[in-house]
C-alpha cells in the first residue's frame, strides 16, 4: 500500500476550481504536517501548500488567496481547495508528509512520504 494516495485531478477551464484530496496510509504514524507539491514539465518540483497538525498553514506566493488547504486530523487526510485555476497551475500534483517541519513554512518542510501524484490541467 502506498504511503498517501491522491484523487480529484483532472481538467477544468481558467477560473474554475477543483478539490483534490489525500489519505495517508495507517502505518504512518500522525504526521506532523501534511503538504502539496506540484511539478509542471521542464519545471522543479514546488511547494504550493502545508497544514500542520495544529494548524498552521503555509501557501506558496503564486496561489495565496485562491487555494485553501485543510485537513482532517482523525483520517490523516489532508485536501487542497482551487479556485479561480489559472493555466499556470497545470502540473503532476504531489501530496506529501512528514515530521520536519523547519520553520514550519512550504520552504522549510522535509516530506518523508510522498504520493504517487495526480494530474491537473488548467485550459484557457
Amino acid at each position: 500500500q502506498p504511503p498517501l494516495v491522491e484523487s480529484g485531478g483532472g481538467s477544468v477551464q481558467a477560473g474554475g476550481s477543483l478539490r483534490l484530496s489525500c489519505a495517508a496510509a495507517k502505518y504512518i504514524y500522525r504526521p506532523y504536517f501534511m503538504a502539496w507539491f506540484r511539478q509542471a514539465p521542464g519545471k522543479e518540483r514546488e511547494g504550493v501548500a502545508s497544514i500542520e497538525r495544529t494548524g498552521s498553514m503555509s501557501y506558496a506566493d503564486s496561489v495565496k488567496g485562491r487555494f485553501t488547504i485543510s485537513k482532517d486530523n482523525g483520517k490523516d487526510t489532508v485536501y487542497l481547495q482551487m479556485n479561480s485555476a489559472e493555466p499556470e497551475d497545470t502540473a503532476m500534483y504531489y501530496c506529501a508528509a512528514g515530521y520536519v517541519a523547519g520553520r514550519g513554512t512550504i520552504a522549510t518542510i522535509r516530506p518523508t512520504y510522498w504520493g504517487q501524484g495526480t494530474q491537473v490541467t488548467v485550459s484557457s
